[in-house]
């Protein structure tokens, strides 16, 4: 007999796509799905994504900003699948602004790969999965989705957009039994992070107002992602899950 419980946070022989798989949450995410029987077919800018032997997905290099290039991703995993079930739109940079020259330009780069390169993602494999009978797209934002934080105004901003991005998205594409929503990270050890976590003043601070107090791994992310993929949330769209250590419930830091 087949365990309910078990067969409705199932993801197998789902076929799958998760943007910026080359590190970090991108490739824990990847690895996760594929890890519980899905098709994973991770999107990143690097030749090869970094630890490379210790991954068992399939790796295919794309600049999800190159919509032509992406777009032709989509098919070949189409005719090899015969379908296109879950994206997880990972993709994403941070540049502090005092380290860019022109700030503008700053902005634009960051917008152009958070929120832009997602939104075409989300259009082209939508087709996808209207042909493959509907499907779920998980945008991966950020606690600065929510809440201003200094010195990174572009980010905040791209995060921003992309949460609402999921809300507009997931009423236009909900006639095409296509769900939508974002999982928002805390404070997660990633190569992003590095430098903050690497100054001990400010991982002690963060640390201190994440009520577990700890820092999040990229796999703390895989549970989330694989509820929201599978049909334990058939009746989940346009929300945000917070994976963020209770940093977003928290007030005073003692």
């Amino acid at each position: 007999m087949v365990n309910k419980s078990e067969d409705i946070f199932s993801v197998k022989n789902y076929s799958v796509i998760v943007t910026g798989a080359s590190r970090g949450i991108g490739m824990a995410i990847a690895q996760g799905l594929n890890d519980a029987g899905a098709e994973v077919f991770g999107v990143g800018r690097s030749i090869t994504p970094e630890n490379n032997n210790k991954i068992s997905y399939n790796y295919k290099q794309c600049d999800v900003t190159n919509t032509a290039a992406f777009n032709e991703l989509c098919e070949f995993i189409f005719e090899k699948t015969g379908g296109i079930n879950i994206l997880v739109n990972a993709a994403g940079t941070s540049i502090v602004e005092h380290e860019s020259v022109d700030y503008l330009t700053n902005f634009d780069d960051t917008l152009s790969i958070n929120l832009r390169a997602a939104y075409s993602c989300c259009k082209i494999v939508s087709d996808y999965m209207t042909r493959s009978g509907g499907g779920s797209i998980i945008n991966i934002t950020s606690i600065n989705s929510m809440m201003g934080f200094p010195d990174n105004p572009a980010y905040v901003a791209s995060k921003g957009g992309l949460r609402m991005l999921a809300k507009a998205l997931a009423i236009d594409y909900s006639n095409r039994n296509i769900r939508v929503n974002c999982i928002a990270p805390g404070y997660i050890r990633t190569v992003m992070t590095k430098e903050s976590y690497n100054d001990k003043e400010k991982r002690e601070h963060r640390t201190k107002h994440t009520i577990l107090g700890r820092w999040g791994n990229p796999e703390d992310l895989v549970g989330a992602t694989i509820f929201l993929a599978s049909n334990a949330s058939s009746y989940i769209t346009g929300i945000d899950l917070f994976v963020d250590g209770g940093w977003s419930a928290k007030g005073i830091s003692e």
